[in-house]
């Protein structure tokens, strides 16, 4: 439970000395909870008699000086709790509370344990039950301390807390065989074992195809054996019988294709790469902060593997950050051909089981930790190094719950913290890691060539205006672009189709009446999914059954207005039915391994055309891609956001990036109604620093990042004059001392959410870090005021602190 402050509570004498870090078991309310010892001290100074500590949960602590001190940083810069902070930084199987249930581990066997008495008495009463509350096992017990024994069946795996139960991540494993020992030593004694297998031609067979396979792998995969010798499971039994052979498995990425050790050799660094490693190391002397700027293809991550290795030989950890689940896929496999099994991944798709193990992991120095964001709250205990890749990512940053930190920022003071360097890489560097290079605060490193000396992509624009009064149309194709399709599928290439919208189409409407389908619990459209047949909010998930007749007038067939990345899937299928099609999008990646099939199938061929949202140009690399469509450039360039010419020329450049990488120039085709728009031009002539020069002038002109801090206020209630009253209130409060740094209270584009109405204030601060400082704590003095003003006090405030 996330609370507001800390609270002192009384060590009795039995319990002895309590570390910092460990949890505890306490009292509060009528409740008993797990809790953190953040603190020590031999007097009390407020005038109530702190209620005693019941029990202590570790014997040695869960977290350091370290993560504490980037808790408090974190909870003071955006404006939140530390209980929010520890909240997102701990995994559900480090937090137990009175409503946790507590869960029977039915794989295992309560006999092969070495249980106490009230462990068993636990287990099996689980067992029985099913499910326990945490005060269920206090009245089998009969005593109020069970924290320690809960976490004792815990750590032996024979229980788990019900969030662990719901979120269970099982690793792909294969099937692996490995010559007993002593042929291991001497293969030589395996003519032997072949004249004893005269008779059993099978076996021969599988005997000689692991021998061949042998050479090249300890791990030999099952399937291999299988394919080359025409054996099966019942051939591999008898010989693990007869003591030739053990069978095994191992865990593999799931776009593996062998083992995961160290069996890879590098391929060496190019000139381009080797200077970019030598200056990367030459900055690091006089900052310790290095933006790597490298255009898409220029191999950033084969110098990355360079640095780990440094740090590795110096006995150190390095944190490998990247935005987003989805991109560990090909980085993991990559790393583990090089480093095997010295790396963990730590994300959100883990059960908590495997979060706590990788959490120990990190504190008894597993050597690279591989992550998106949460990954930055491990226990480290001697980082060397943090790579945050595709460091412009806005996935970097958490929007809800609170705390929403930007992790690229967090990563930077973590960092710091633990005294360690730090790479940013990108091929398009974000405003505000450029201005720091600009400004001194970070040193930069390019590399303009992509490896090999390939060149970058050729660029055609095609504008819509002409291709629609030309006739030249179809389903939202330029006759440029299905041209193009058709010929690069003719030479056995891939092609990739962007548009940032899912769905069928964006909104069913009634052209008679005007009619159009809008979510009950927000101002926003339904979508359509026809695969589905429904109408889809895609805000707080709310789902209809498609319809045939207007609901407003009868009127037969509403029509479908909009395309999203369904209806050019299926477009797309009439257009070329021989094409092998798939969708990468929200709707068909619900699972991790969804997302892995999606992204395998299109890396060994099995796909050859791909049409996906902005998941698609995320830092993926095809070795076959030849074209990249981008249907309709104007939906991002025209987002109501400030940032919308950032995103979108980051978006255009990297997703044109993603073409021709490997043994061919390829070629991207942007269709637009705004050929002549300054951000497409720059993205054609890749040129960043035009972008950069234009971009930054009219942020300086309109009072905007990277020149100046923005918080965003957003203010929630079911009802919109409850809401509309305490927004005023706000703005009232906040004028009295900032004046005209505050603007609004406005509504938002979508004015309602969740059944929620909203009303924003956006407070505009100049870099003074004194001036924000005064800032944020007017502003939370502002917030708990609220709480007690009549007729405003149950409006939801949340603080968003470097908002977009």
């Amino acid at each position: 439970m996330a609370i507001p402050k800390e609270y002192t509570y009384e060590i009795p004498d039995h319990l002895g000395d309590i570390k910092f870090g460990c949890r505890v078991e306490v009292p509060l309310k009528n409740k008993l909870y797990s809790a953190l010892v953040i603190e020590l001290h031999s007097s009390h100074d407020g005038d109530y008699k702190p209620r005693k500590i019941i029990s202590v949960i570790d014997q040695e602590p869960i977290i350091d000086h370290h993560q504490y001190k980037l808790w408090k940083w974190i909870s003071q810069y955006y404006c939140c709790t530390i209980g929010e902070v520890m909240n997102i930084a701990l995994p559900s199987g480090l937090k137990l509370s009175s409503e946790t249930k507590i869960y029977i581990n039915s794989e295992q066997d309560l006999s092969a344990f070495e249980l106490t008495d009230e462990e068993y008495l636990v287990a099996e009463a689980v067992g029985i039950q099913n499910e326990l509350s945490i005060d269920e096992v206090r009245s089998i017990l009969d005593k109020k301390t069970v924290y320690p024994v809960i976490r004792k069946l815990i750590d032996k795996e024979v229980a788990y807390i019900k969030e662990e139960l719901k979120q269970i991540y099982k690793p792909k494993t294969i099937g692996v065989v490995r010559l007993a020992e002593k042929y291991i030593e001497d293969k030589n004694l395996l003519t032997d074992v072949l004249d004893q297998l005269k008779r059993t031609e099978k076996q021969t067979k599988a005997i000689l195809a692991i021998y061949q396979l042998s050479k090249k792998l300890t791990d030999i995969p099952k399937t291999e054996i299988y394919s080359l010798s025409s054996s099966n499971s019942a051939v591999l039994n008898a010989l693990e019988k007869k003591g030739i052979i053990v069978q095994d498995s191992i865990e593999v990425s799931r776009l593996s294709t062998g083992n995961s050790t160290k069996n890879h050799e590098l391929s060496p660094l190019s000139d381009h790469q080797a200077d970019a490693l030598v200056s990367i190391k030459d900055k690091f002397e006089s900052c310790d902060n290095v933006l790597l700027y490298g255009v898409t293809g220029s191999g950033k991550t084969r110098v990355y593997i360079e640095l780990i290795k440094e740090q590795l030989s110096k006995g150190k950890q390095v944190l490998y950050l990247l935005p987003e689940i989805a991109l560990t896929t090909q980085i993991v496999e990559r790393l583990k051909n090089v480093f095997g099994n010295d790396i963990g991944v730590y994300h959100s798709k883990m059960g908590n089981a495997q979060r706590v193990e990788l959490w120990k992991a990190a504190k008894n120095e597993k050597p690279i930790i591989v992550g998106a964001r949460s990954s930055m709250f491990l226990p480290f205990t001697n980082l060397g190094l943090v790579i945050i890749d595709e460091e412009h990512d806005p996935s970097y940053k958490q929007k809800d719950p609170s705390p929403r930190y930007q992790g690229r920022d967090v990563a930077v003071v973590m960092a710091k913290l633990y005294q360690s360097k730090v790479v940013l890489g990108t091929a398009t560097p974000s405003l505000e890691s450029f201005t720091n290079v600009k400004n001194g605060k970070y040193e930069m490193v390019q590399m303009q060539e992509r490896f090999g000396d390939l060149a970058l992509p050729e660029i055609q624009l095609i504008d819509l205006k002409q291709q629609y009064k030309k006739n030249k149309i179809k389903l939202g194709f330029s006759l440029e672009l299905r041209d193009a399709i058709k010929a690069t599928l003719e030479l056995g290439e891939q092609v990739m189709i962007f548009q940032n919208r899912r769905g069928y189409a964006p909104t069913l409407s009634c052209e008679v009446c005007g009619w159009h389908s809008e979510c009950t619990n927000c101002d926003i459209s339904l979508t359509v999914h026809k695969y589905f047949d429904e109408l889809r909010c895609h805000y707080c998930g709310l789902r209809k059954k498609m319809i045939n007749s207007c609901p407003a007038c009868g009127s037969p067939n509403p029509k479908q207005k909009g395309t999203g990345t369904e209806k050019i899937e299926l477009d797309l299928r009439e257009m070329f039915p021989e094409a092998r099609i798939a969708r990468m999008d929200f709707d068909t990646t619900k699972s991790r391994s969804s997302y892995e099939n999606i992204i395998s199938n299109f890396a060994n061929g099995k796909v050859n055309v791909l049409v996906g949202t902005q998941m698609i140009t995320k830092g993926l690399d095809f070795d076959n891609l030849g074209l990249v469509g981008i249907l309709n450039a104007d939906m991002s360039l025209q987002f109501p956001d400030f940032r919308s010419g950032e995103r979108a020329f980051q978006l255009f450049t990297q997703v044109s990036g993603r073409a021709g990488r490997k043994h061919k120039q390829g070629k991207v085709i942007i269709q637009t109604f705004q050929p002549t728009h300054p951000v497409i031009m720059e993205t054609i002539d890749g040129n960043f620093d035009r972008f950069y020069i234009r971009e930054t002038n009219e942020r300086k002109k309109f009072i905007y990042p990277p020149f100046y801090r923005l918080i965003d206020i957003t203010l929630k209630h079911k009802d919109p004059k409850t809401v509309l009253n305490a927004a005023h209130y706000f703005k009232k409060m906040l004028a009295a001392k900032l004046g005209n740094r505050i603007i609004g209270p406005s509504q938002p584009g979508v004015a309602r959410l969740r059944g929620l109405y909203l009303q924003k204030i956006l407070i505009k601060i100049e870099k003074d870090p004194k001036v924000i400082t005064k800032v944020k704590n007017y502003l939370l003095d502002v917030r708990d005021n609220a709480k007690n003003a009549p007729g405003i006090k149950s409006v939801r405030v949340n603080i968003d602190v470097d908002p977009y």
